[in-house]
């Protein structure tokens, strides 16, 4: 076969891929979260982020489930030993949520105890970090996959041992059919609309908070809408466009 054939080929499978696809969008009314192994001991293990960002990006996940008041799932592996307990701050975030301590399964959904948890929350979009990211939240992932749920992977808040780790897993989650997507981008499609409830309102001082980015960003705005005044060569016809 001619390379134009085969080109022409790749070309109209992936246009029918397209025409397929239909966007499945998080609803917060049938979405459940998941904080997964995010262990005081397994932390060391993340070597993917900086520590500080991947620190502040695990109890962000965790919050998503106060600001859009998400039921939530805590899960811990062997926490006894090395893995270590979940850090104090995301206990305090969830002092009712089911707490589930496996003592030995790897991929959570193997635990009976987890499974009860899931199921009889009765929702059919599942929000996930953990780490590591190759291990318990991809073989989390495609389990729930395999049970028909719609998985969504928070990019951010899942940590492993190396860029090329974390890559290859991502990948691997992206062929089950799990949406791996960053924590701005959940938080923006559980959200909607900034006039919604949970809107501006609730959503401004959580992304201060935890994604300063945009928090500075409405900082910066708030100053200018209540003490900004314009420099010199700031204003219309001094060599700034309209």
């Amino acid at each position: 076969m001619k390379f134009t054939q085969i080109l022409s080929t790749a070309v109209m499978a992936t246009s029918a891929m397209a025409d397929s696809y239909a966007w499945e969008r998080l609803n917060k009314n049938d979405s459940l979260l998941i904080v997964l192994d995010m262990q005081e001991g397994l932390y060391q293990l993340t070597r993917d982020f900086d520590p500080t960002v991947y620190r502040n990006n695990m109890l962000a996940h965790a919050a998503l489930g106060q600001v859009f008041k998400l039921p939530t799932i805590l899960t811990t592996s062997a926490e006894t030993g090395p893995n270590g307990p979940l850090p104090q701050e995301i206990l305090d975030m969830h002092p009712t949520a089911p707490l589930i301590k496996r003592n030995g399964e790897v991929d959570a959904w193997d635990n009976s105890d987890f499974r009860d948890a899931v199921r009889a929350a009765n929702k059919s979009q599942i929000i996930i970090a953990g780490i590591v990211t190759d291990v318990c939240t991809a073989f989390l992932a495609r389990s729930l996959r395999a049970e028909g749920y719609s998985v969504w992977a928070n990019h951010e808040a899942s940590g492993t041992t190396s860029t090329l780790v974390r890559d290859m897993a991502n990948s691997q989650m992206q062929q089950a059919g799990v949406n791996v997507v960053s924590l701005f981008a959940i938080a923006c499609d559980l959200m909607r609309d900034w006039r919604a409830s949970p809107g501006a309102l609730e959503l401004i001082p959580w992304f201060d908070r935890y994604m300063p980015l945009y928090g500075y960003l409405a900082r910066g705005h708030r100053a200018a809408k209540v003490n900004g005044t314009l420099q010199p060569g700031q204003g219309a016809g001094e060599g700034l466009p309209l």
